[in-house]
């Protein structure tokens, strides 16, 4: 069942976010993010069986010129589909309000991820929640524009 509510409200905020520029579905209003509204970006990722371009509204962090998002899943078990075709192919693309760009997508290392986490969840505390949900370590993710030359 959440699976299903993942997918489809995914599908929902992605539309209207396109639509409006960001200006709605560009925050996270939900659980933790009710009184802290928590930005929101699509990622545009392709798919590694299929080879289809998907969108994936996610929450992320600036971290400098990087942005940092997470592939939490709300605590399920599994990762996260977009975090699998990710790892097959990093090349992707965000939209953050009406700002579209290249990124490349790597796995946060643990020193990396050390320092992340707790800016993490200052920024949305229910990933502390989800961490305690799965067995699973929630990967941590870094999107780095691509070098070019």
């Amino acid at each position: 069942m959440t699976a299903h509510i993942i997918r489809y409200g995914s599908r929902v905020q992605t539309w209207v976010y396109r639509r409006t520029g960001g200006r709605v579905g560009g925050t996270w209003r939900i659980g933790a993010g009710f009184r802290r509204p928590v930005p929101t970006l699509l990622l545009e990722h392709r798919g590694r069986k299929s080879g289809k371009v998907f969108t994936a509204p996610l929450l992320y962090l600036p971290d400098g010129d990087d942005i940092i998002v997470v592939a939490s899943q709300g605590g399920r078990a599994d990762h996260p589909q977009w975090y699998r075709n990710l790892v097959a192919d990093p090349n992707a693309h965000i939209r953050i309000r009406s700002e579209h760009r290249a990124v490349v997508a790597r796995v946060a290392n643990p020193q990396e991820r050390q320092r992340l986490w707790p800016l993490l969840t200052e920024l949305y505390a229910d990933f502390d929640a989800y961490k305690s949900w799965t067995q699973r370590e929630i990967p941590v993710l870094i999107l780095s524009r691509p070098v070019t030359g």
